[in-house]
C-alpha cells in the first residue's frame, strides 16, 4: 500500500498508509533502522460500547495543511455518529511525533468515547528482545532495546498521562482485546516480542466536541524519551505542533517566485513537492529514494538507500528551487562514500555504508565494475548547479581534489581506447549492462562541470582535458550509437570487435540527450530520437502518461493489455515536458509541455505524493509511494517552464529584479 502523508525532521520519519495507519518509523537515520517493520499501528475509538479501529470503514479525507509538512485528516464514522479532526507532525526541533485529535459528536447526545493508540513495535526491524513497560515515573508506556528508546503517552483537558494502557505478548491479541473492550489498566511488562496500547477518554456532550493529544517520543536511552516527555507537557502539543506549521510554512515560501501561467493545481504539487523532498533527506546528508517498505514484498530489498543518480537530481531541482544549502551534506556524504577510484558504488545505507548490491562483478565472464556510471557523472552536475545557485567558493573548496578531480579523473579514464566511449556499466533502470545512451549525456554533463570548475580553481590542465574528454564521448555517440537505418539514436550499444550491437528499444532514458544537454534540440538526430519515444511511449493507456520503454513488465499487473508498452512513470512524463519547454519558440509551444504537468496532478495522491509509477488503466500508485526521483523532476519541470517562460516574454525573475 502507498506511503501518505510523510511528516518528519530530518533524524524522524513516519509514514502512514492510505487508511491512515502509521506504518514506518525510521530513527535516528531517515531510511535506516525501520522500528515497524512495515507493520501497522493501530488507531481505535471506542464509543458507548461499540469499537472501530480507524481504517476501510471509516470515511477519510488525508491531506496537509498548505504548504506544511503537518496534516490536516478528516475522519468520519456514520455508525458510530463522530467526526474526527487530526493533525500529524514531527516536531521541527525535537524527536517527537504528536497527534491532536478532536472529537466532534454528530449524533445530537452524549457521549463516552475513548482513543486507542496500539503499537507493533519491532525496534531495529525485528521483535527480538524488545521490551514494552509502564513506566509510573513519565507516566507512559515505553518499547526499548539496546539503544532505542520510544516513549508513548496521551492526554486530555482532564487527564495529564493515559487513562488506559497495556503491555501484551506480541500476536497475542491481547492489546486489540484490551483496546476493543474499553481499556483500562492492563499488563504494565512485556518482553520477548511485544506491543502495546494507550488511550485517553473523553466526554463529550450532545453535538459538541472534546480533543486528545497522543505522542511518541524517541532517543537512544530512558533519559531521552524522558525528558522529551517532559517537553512535550510543559510546551504543550498544541504549541509545538503550531511551530512545526509555522516553521514549514516559512521554509517552503522563503524564495518569492512567480510561476507564469501554471494553473494553481501545479503549484500546489510544485509547493507539496519541495516539502517531500525535504522529508526524505537525512540530516547526516542522505538522499533517500523512497522510503515506502511494502517494496520489501516484491524482491525482499527496499529503495531506502542513497543512489547517486537519484540524490543528485534532488540536489539539482533544490538548488534550481533555491535550497542548495539543503542538499550541502549530501555532497560531503559521497565524498566520503566514493571509492579510492573515484566512482560511486550502486547505493548506499543512510549512514554512510555501502548497501545491497544488484549487480554483478561478472559480464560475459568478464570482469567489470559493478557500477551505474551515470551515478558518478551526475552527481559533479548537479554540484556545479549547487555552486551556479550559491557561488559559494568555501563549501566547494574542499570537494576540489577528493570529490571533483577523482571523479572526473575517472570519467575520463574509464573509456574505451578507440571509442573514446565509457566502458559497459549498469544503465539506470539497473537492468542491462552496456553503454548506454543516457550513461553517455550523464558522463559529458559530468564532465563538463568539472572543467567548469577547474575554470574556477584556475586549473587550466584539467579544465582542457575534462573538457577535451567531453567532446570525445559526445562525438563517440554520434558516431557510434547513432542508427543509420532508423536515422535516430539507440538506446543502448554493447561492444564487439568492430563497433557496437545497437539496441533498437525506443526508451525514455533517450531524452536524457535533451535534459542533459549533450546536443541542441535543433539537431535533427536529436529532434527525430525524441519524436519516435513520444510516438511509441505517450498516451498509450487509458490513463495517459509516459512509459519508460515497449514492454516494460517493472510493477506490470496482469490486467493490463499487450498493447500497452508499460506503466506511466511521473519521470518519463516530466523528461518529455523538459523536452516540450527545451525546444520551444513561443508561447504556444511552450504550453504543450502543461498538459504533461497537469497528468502529474490529476494521478498523485489527494495529498500531493507521487509515487514511482501508476497503473495504465485505473491510475491507481504502483511501486514506492512517494518516490524523491518523482518530486525533484516535478519540481525541476516546473522551474524550467517559468524561467522559459519568463525568456519568451522578456521578463526578469524576481532574483534579477
Amino acid at each position: 500500500m502507498p506511503r501518505d502523508l510523510p511528516v518528519g525532521n530530518g533524524n524522524l520519519l513516519v509514514n502512514f498508509d492510505l487508511d491512515y495507519r502509521i506504518r514506518d518509523i525510521y530513527f535516528p537515520r531517515i531510511g535506516q533502522e525501520n522500528h515497524t517493520r512495515g507493520d501497522h499501528f493501530g488507531f481505535g475509538v471506542w464509543a458507548d460500547g461499540q469499537f472501530s479501529w480507524v481504517g476501510v470503514e471509516w470515511e477519510r479525507a488525508l491531506a496537509y495543511g498548505d504548504d506544511t509538512l503537518v496534516t490536516d485528516v478528516r475522519l468520519k464514522h456514520p455508525g458510530l455518529g463522530l467526526e474526527l479532526l487530526c493533525r500529524d507532525a514531527v516536531d521541527m526541533q525535537v524527536d517527537v511525533y504528536l497527534r491532536r485529535v478532536e472529537v466532534k459528536d454528530l449524533s445530537g447526545r452524549a457521549r463516552d468515547v475513548r482513543l486507542f493508540f496500539l503499537h507493533d513495535f519491532h525496534l531495529y526491524g525485528h521483535a527480538i528482545g524488545d521490551t514494552a513497560f509502564f513506566d509510573p515515573r513519565s507516566k507512559s508506556v515505553i518499547h526499548y532495546k539496546l539503544r532505542r528508546y520510544f516513549l508513548a503517552s496521551c492526554v486530555t483537558a482532564k487527564s495529564a498521562s493515559p487513562d488506559h494502557y497495556s503491555c501484551e505478548r506480541k500476536g497475542s491479541g491481547e492489546a486489540q482485546s484490551h483496546a476493543e473492550g474499553g481499556g483500562g489498566v492492563g499488563s504494565p511488562i512485556a518482553w520477548g516480542a511485544t506491543e502495546s496500547s494507550v488511550g485517553a477518554s473523553l466526554t463529550i456532550e450532545p453535538g459538541g466536541k472534546a480533543t486528545a493529544y497522543y505522542w511518541l517520543a524517541a532517543g537512544k536511552r530512558y533519559d531521552d524519551v524522558v525528558n522529551l516527555n517532559r517537553v512535550v507537557h510543559e510546551q504543550t502539543p498544541d504549541a509545538l505542533i503550531e511551530r512545526t506549521s509555522n516553521y514549514w510554512r516559512t521554509w517552503a515560501r522563503k524564495e518569492e517566485r512567480s510561476f507564469a501561467d501554471l494553473p494553481a493545481n501545479v503549484v500546489d504539487i510544485y509547493n507539496r513537492s519541495l516539502l517531500v523532498l525535504r522529508s526524505q533527506i537525512d540530516n547526516g546528508g542522505a538522499i533517500i529514494a523512497a522510503n515506502d517498505s511494502d517494496i520489501v514484498r516484491f524482491g525482499g530489498d527496499t529503495y531506502s538507500y542513497m543512489w547517486g543518480r537519484d540524490g543528485a537530481f534532488v540536489a539539482a531541482a533544490l538548488a534550481r528551487a533555491g535550497y542548495a544549502e539543503v542538499c550541502r551534506p549530501f555532497f560531503a556524504f559521497c565524498s566520503q562514500a566514493a571509492a579510492e577510484g573515484g566512482y560511486l558504488l550502486q547505493h548506499y545505507n543512510p549512514d554512510g555504508s555501502v548497501a545491497s548490491n544488484w549487480h554483478a562483478w561478472l559480464a560475459d565472464g568478464e570482469a567489470i565494475l559493478p557500477i551505474q556510471e551515470d551515478s558518478t557523472a551526475l552527481l559533479l552536475w548537479a554540484l556545479w548547479l549547487q555552486y551556479e545557485s550559491s557561488r559559494d567558493i568555501e563549501f566547494i573548496r574542499p570537494l576540489y581534489e577528493k570529490l571533483i578531480v577523482k571523479s572526473a579523473d575517472f570519467l575520463a579514464k574509464h573509456r574505451d581506447e578507440q571509442t573514446r566511449l565509457p566502458h559497459a556499466s549498469y544503465d539506470l533502470w539497473e537492468e542491462r549492462c552496456g553503454v548506454h545512451v543516457f550513461t553517455v549525456a550523464a558522463v559529458v554533463a559530468g564532465l563538463r562541470a568539472a572543467s567548469r570548475f577547474a575554470g574556477v580553481f584556475q586549473d587550466s590542465g584539467r579544465a582542457g582535458r575534462y573538457e577535451t574528454a567531453a567532446y570525445e564521448v559526445a562525438k563517440g555517440a554520434a558516431d557510434h550509437l547513432f542508427d543509420e537505418s532508423k536515422q535516430r539514436f539507440a538506446r543502448s550499444g554493447y561492444r564487439i570487435a568492430d563497433g557496437y550491437i545497437l539496441d533498437p528499444v525506443i526508451d525514455v532514458s533517450l531524452l536524457g540527450l535533451v535534459t542533459l544537454e549533450t546536443f541542441g534540440t535543433d539537431d535533427p538526430r536529436v529532434a527525430r530520437t525524441v519524436s519516435a519515444v513520444e510516438e511509441q511511449l505517450r498516451g498509450h493507456s487509458p490513463i495517459g502518461g509516459v512509459a519508460r520503454y515497449a514492454n516494460d513488465n517493472y510493477q506490470r499487473a496482469d490486467d493490463v493489455p499487450a498493447d500497452i508498452p508499460g506503466n506511466p512513470w511521473f519521470i518519463s512524463t516530466l523528461w518529455l515536458a523538459d523536452c516540450a519547454i527545451a525546444r520551444a519558440r513561443t508561447l504556444d509551444q511552450l504550453h504543450e509541455a502543461v498538459p504533461l504537468l497537469e497528468w502529474c496532478t490529476r494521478n498523485a495522491l489527494p495529498s500531493g505524493v507521487l509515487a514511482e509509477q501508476v497503473h495504465p488503466i485505473t491510475g491507481s500508485p504502483l511501486s514506492v509511494s512517494p518516490l524523491t526521483w518523482s518530486h525533484s523532476a516535478f519540481v525541476w519541470t516546473v522551474l524550467a517552464y517559468v524561467e522559459k517562460f519568463q525568456e519568451l516574454c522578456g521578463e526578469k525573475s524576481p532574483s534579477d529584479a
